[in-house]
């Protein structure tokens, strides 16, 4: 009974021209947010390199290979020593700066791959350590197959790369919709039935805990497919614009943001049908899933914080553990690249965990108060002493 209740809303929601309509724009927001950054780089301004002492002829050639190979506009500047160079640096004036033929510096290296800052100081690193090698002995080329950078080095601590955390970003944005928006559509359904009598009629064949799941189980079937189809639009843009997001931890983040969809999906959206379930009217539905819903826009608001910031505080690291919390703060903390993947899996058990107790407290919710009419049920009503004797 309860697949044919979920079968029910996934025809009645999945047909509707709102579901299509919306699957399409979600998807085509994706490509755009993916490809146009891409597209859009190949006509940015030119990254200024420095260069400081050595043979100048010998560097520049080096820097202009480096652009050639990477397909970045570059533009030399002679610099008089290091201390002028990394004062450059800081400012925004220059990009990198390649030392002597011994060292590239940049502003910051990326967590996780402290060999390079990005693709123009990566190929510098590479082509400076094999034209230093060239230079000190005979027969270099033989061991350059072996392979030979020169250290890369950042003035500051080192982040998560900024696709990694615009990827987290993107990807809580998504979270974050697709919870509400479907938490909103069930509690509305339920309230909608409610105030209908519809209900009364349904519970005929069903039992109120089958009702309940075979909702949102449906629902939350076309909420995963919407989420597969980003996904797959995501990779699909990526790659078709050479984008540099699928590289790196990226997809590692889109695909953690999935795993986290369906299980801020599940534990929200069963709260928000029991929530549903007090009402009897469909106006008062919004003034009652708010507080369900709070704990999850305070997350949120905060991931903006830990996004541009360079680091999450204890206090954000506190949420991602929180069931309540953790759909919208666990992958934030992922992408920013302040939590190891296996406090993700714990966090996730955790949210699990909670999920079950939920289900069992909801459905005594719904079930003793999906038939009451008039005022708004309080939760004390249904889950009191009273309530369980009744």
């Amino acid at each position: 009974m309860t697949w044919l209740v979920a079968r029910r809303e996934l025809r009645q929601r999945g047909r509707s021209r709102a579901f299509a309509i919306s699957t399409v724009v979600l998807m085509v927001a994706v490509a755009l947010a993916v490809a146009l950054p891409a597209i859009l780089s190949g006509h940015a301004k030119p990254q200024r390199v420095g260069i400081v002492g050595g043979n100048q002829a010998t560097l520049t050639k080096i820097v202009q290979e480096a652009g050639r190979i990477t397909n970045t506009q570059v533009i030399v500047v002679t610099e008089p020593d290091v201390s002028k160079a990394e004062a450059g640096l800081r400012s925004g004036d220059l990009s990198v700066v390649l030392v002597n033929g011994s060292e590239v510096i940049i502003k910051q290296v990326s967590l996780g791959d402290s060999s390079s800052g990005g693709a123009l100081p990566s190929a510098l690193a590479k082509l400076g350590g094999l034209n230093r090698l060239f230079e000190q002995f005979p027969g270099a080329a033989d061991a350059a197959a072996n392979g030979i950078v020169l250290p890369v080095r950042g003035l500051e601590p080192p982040s998560s790369p900024l696709g990694n955390r615009l990827t987290g970003l993107f990807t809580v944005i998504i979270v974050w919709v697709l919870i509400s928006v479907y938490g909103s559509q069930i509690a509305m359904g339920i309230g909608e039935e409610k105030s209908s009598r519809i209900v009364e009629v349904l519970l005929a064949t069903v039992r109120p805990v089958q009702l309940l799941t075979g909702k949102v189980l449906g629902i939350g079937l076309l909420a995963l497919g919407q989420a597969a189809g980003m996904l797959v639009a995501f990779l699909v843009a990526a790659y078709a614009s050479g984008s540099t997001l699928t590289h790196g931890a990226a997809p590692g983040i889109v695909v953690t943001g999935v795993v986290w969809v369906v299980l801020g999906y599940a534990f929200y959206c069963t709260a928000f049908a029991a929530a549903g379930s007090l009402v009897s009217r469909q106006s008062d539905v919004n003034s009652v899933i708010f507080p369900v819903q709070l704990p999850l826009i305070v997350a949120y608001v905060l991931s903006y914080t830990v996004i541009y910031a360079n680091g999450a505080n204890a206090f954000y690291h506190v949420l991602g553990f929180l069931p309540p919390t953790a759909p919208v703060a666990m992958p934030v903390l992922y992408a920013a690249g302040d939590v190891p993947l296996w406090q993700v899996v714990v966090s996730a058990v955790l949210c699990t965990a909670s999920t079950v107790w939920l289900v069992r407290v909801a459905a005594r919710i719904y079930g003793r108060s999906i038939l009451r009419t008039g005022d708004r049920v309080r939760l004390r009503q249904v889950l009191g002493r009273e309530a369980q004797t009744a």
